[in-house]
């Protein structure tokens, strides 16, 4: 077997790699052959040196390839001849020590405050149009389900969570006296969050209604529950909430991680310093807070414009 059949083979079976991966990791190796080396099989990989990695990036560049994907064939190779190297076939990773590419991370798209409202004012409209329409079996299960996701997303635009911390909430993290919530974050960190007083009203009215129903309060027991009182899961709140924007006439691809971005970039716009918004969020890194910064930027740039007499843009005729 050639030293690529072999490493494929690692990935596989060492790895349990996917065969989408496997198939991405030979393509992206089986290009480097084809542009460097000008042959689809090649098997002598220690030949290769530091220029050709070089050479390999520049004529990527060339094609047009993006950033990201550079990176993507990059990592490829890094990891054949990390491979290659444990196996001793070659002496060195030409690939190791190359300049990193930083790939352009998108700005985050946010809603406006005002869709952020009309989202939550069609959750129960949308129920209520459902009960009065005969269109469900079990009307309690309707209210509930309405009181559960006006809460739900009370509770991630109040304290800027991902959807898996919010349906992640124990009954025991949430202190609605004190108006905050202990959250389990990326790497299990803990951090606490703000419940502003539309989440505390919110979750007190859905917390009640359970209450009504019997569901029994437990401290260690989900917050949010599916009609079969087992924890909601990210996905299904996921579709319930495309049924709310398609019934609210707002854009489809707005997500639940967007409710997390607008809670940021509305924190921002209002004043609030990056640090506390660093702490917030549960972001290890001030850097992946700053990219907020630009998203309050190109909002002002926008205001600007469309305000300033002498901003440059032509304005109409009033």
């Amino acid at each position: 077997m050639s030293q690529l059949d072999n490493f494929l083979r690692y990935l596989a079976v060492e790895r349990n790699a996917s065969e989408h991966t496997i198939a991405a990791y030979k393509a992206d190796i089986t290009e480097f052959c084809k542009r460097v080396m000008d042959r689809e099989t090649f098997d002598d990989f220690a030949s290769i040196d530091r220029d050709q990695a070089r050479s390999f990036i520049m004529q990527l560049y060339s094609a047009g390839d993006s950033k990201r994907s550079v990176q993507r064939k990059l990592s490829a190779m890094r990891s054949l001849f990390r491979y290659l190297l444990r196996q001793g076939a070659v002496d060195s990773n030409p690939f190791a020590n190359l300049p990193p590419i930083k790939s352009d991370k998108p700005l985050p798209v946010v809603m406006q405050m005002q869709q952020v409202e009309k989202l939550l004012e069609s959750i129960p409209l949308y129920w209520q149009q459902k009960i009065t329409s005969g269109n469900v079996k079990n009307p309690a299960q309707a209210e509930g389900a309405s009181l559960r996701d006006t809460a739900l997303t009370e509770t991630i635009y109040s304290g800027g969570l991902r959807i898996s911390e919010a349906v992640g909430l124990n009954i025991a993290d949430i202190d609605l006296a004190q108006g905050i919530m202990s959250i389990r974050g990326k790497g299990r960190k803990e951090r606490l969050a703000a419940l502003g007083a539309p989440a505390v009203k919110a979750l007190s009215a859905y917390l009640r209604f359970r209450r009504t129903q019997g569901i029994p309060a437990l401290r260690d027991g989900a917050v949010f529950l599916n009609k079969s009182n087992q924890r909601l899961t990210c996905r299904s709140y996921q579709r319930n909430l495309q049924e709310y924007l398609l019934f609210a006439g707002l854009p489809p691809d707005f997500t639940p991680h967007k409710l997390r971005h607008s809670f940021a970039t509305h924190l921002l716009d209002a004043g609030a310093d990056l640090r506390s918004l660093q702490e917030l969020l549960g972001h290890e890194n001030l850097s992946t807070t700053q990219i907020y910064t630009h998203v309050s930027i190109q909002r002002l740039k926008s205001v600007y414009n469309q305000a300033h007499p002498r901003s440059g843009r032509k304005k109409k005729d009033s």
